[in-house]
């Protein structure tokens, strides 16, 4: 999937504001090296580390909580060369996991930093034709889905200590119709909208939440959202404790219009919906437990858009973002782009992103001498909203997110390869490699104005992505 990693650099002054450099180490990694990954963790007694891979071997980093180094040792590779994620032991020890080229087998390593020894299982997939869904880490343990050619299942393989478990969500005897009342099965929605794994921890960037299929974790429960019919958002709770399957529907708002483009975005029990076409856009949040609509919103062509608290932002390229006057503008442009919102929570407030994001796919539809729809391919559109604990949209001068302030200090710093950004306590940091000295650097970042800085430029989180530290899960 294409990713969209937009940085909008608007020149104030040229101000180095890294905040606080938490820890740096020196490593030679080459840069004709194209096998290079680096990634980094957090185990549950909160040790930091850092594993960073060349085409020869394999580089440990362990820090403690204080981020002091306590532990590192480099360890030759495996024969399979990709790295595609990690977990962590009950004795807090890494298992690292090597995916062949092809996908049909992975090899997972414990090392054992203590007395520098590594163990190795392989773990091959079932000859039963099957392809990789997706894969992510939580709690410490690596997840992935898979499911089968022909069978309506969803295959889990959870990664924990060793051991691989295997549990299977069969969704055959469900119904599923899209928006015109035609049967479809699970299979296919899933392959026309590969599922996209949500960390509500993080900010979750457009690209992402305009996938109309998302899959959310809790409490050892999969949660998976389905947006494929806009009328409504089909709703399964894989209890992966018992292998139930609940299933629920939340019914989108109503639009007399046709053409009506709807998503949702899971965050705290609350299901936020969003329908919308060239005449109008209405947004709603839902209690995920009862349905009860918490609030709703609309605004008509028309009319002046007042829950949001920014202007509306068309993005093009790599140019900075320009503003959208009208409404009705807006929506046209938004009617040709996959339409989401995302959700983002402090101790007081929720920060609502709502817009579209670009097709892959080609249109074309011409007006005279210009493709309109070939145009707004390339073209994001979005604006932003605050929502108080009393579900009341809000006006509020809005200051920036660490994550905003990582990638400025990024936008700056040229010379930093291979970011790597995670949520540690009370602040972010940002990891990286720096290829002019030779070393990894850590740094800390937190919410709110630099220090001698009046504002940031980059203020443009619907464009963020986080980065991807390992290879690309190879889809069918």
């Amino acid at each position: 999937m294409k990713k969209l990693l937009l940085l909008f650099l608007l020149v104030y002054k040229s101000v180095l504001f890294g905040q606080t450099k938490l820890t740096s180490f020196p490593l030679d990694l080459k840069k004709t090296d194209e096998n290079i990954q680096i990634l980094n963790a957090e185990n549950k007694p909160h040790d930091v580390f850092v594993f960073a891979s060349s085409s020869q071997n394999i580089t440990i980093l362990k820090y403690n909580s204080a981020l002091f180094l306590t532990d590192q040792f480099t360890f030759p590779k495996t024969l399979n060369k990709l790295l595609i994620g990690y977990s962590f032991g009950e004795d807090g020890n890494p298992y690292l996991y090597w995916a062949s080229e092809d996908f049909k087998n992975i090899i997972a390593v414990k090392y054992s930093l203590e007395n520098k020894s590594v163990k190795m299982l392989k773990f091959d997939f079932p000859l039963t034709p099957q392809y990789i869904v997706t894969s992510f880490q939580e709690n410490n343990e690596f997840y992935i889905l898979s499911k089968y050619e022909d069978q309506q299942v969803l295959i889990v393989y959870t990664f924990k200590n060793g051991i691989v478990e295997k549990k299977e969500f069969d969704f055959s005897s469900f119904d599923f119709q899209n928006t015109n009342g035609q049967l479809m099965t699970f299979n296919k929605i899933v392959d026309e909208n590969p599922i996209e794994k949500i960390d509500t921890g993080d900010f979750t960037p457009l690209e992402k939440s305009t996938q109309k299929s998302k899959i959310y974790f809790k409490n050892n429960h999969l949660i998976l959202t389905l947006d494929y019919n806009t009328k409504k958002t089909h709703v399964f709770d894989l209890d992966l404790d018992n292998h139930a399957i609940k299933e629920k529907n939340y019914m989108q708002p109503l639009i007399d219009k046709s053409k009506n483009l709807s998503n949702s975005y899971l965050l705290d029990n609350k299901l936020y919906q969003i329908n919308a076409n060239k005449y109008v856009i209405v947004v709603e949040i839902k209690d995920y437990d009862s349905g009860q609509i918490l609030k709703s919103v609309n605004t008509l062509k028309n009319d002046t858009i007042n829950f949001k608290n920014s202007p509306l932002f068309l993005l093009s390229d790599n140019r900075k973002p320009v503003e959208i006057k009208k409404t009705s503008d807006f929506l046209n442009r938004l009617s040709f782009l996959n339409i989401g919102l995302s959700a983002f929570k402090n101790s007081q407030n929720t920060f609502i992103t709502i817009g579209g994001s670009p097709k892959e796919e080609e249109y074309y539809i011409s007006f005279g001498n210009v493709n309109l729809s070939q145009m707004y391919n390339t073209q994001s559109v979005y604006f932003e909203s605050v929502v108080n604990n009393k579900f009341e949209f809000i006006q509020e001068p809005q200051l920036p997110f660490a994550i905003d302030n990582i990638y400025y200090f990024l936008s700056l710093q040229k010379k930093a390869s291979f970011p790597n950004i995670f949520k540690f306590q009370d602040y972010y940091i940002l990891g990286y490699y720096d290829y002019a000295d030779k070393q990894y650097v850590m740094r800390k970042f937190y919410d709110g104005l630099m220090p001698n800085e009046n504002t940031n430029p980059i203020i443009n989180k619907a464009v963020f992505s986080k980065p991807i530290p390992f290879g690309e899960i190879k889809r069918r």
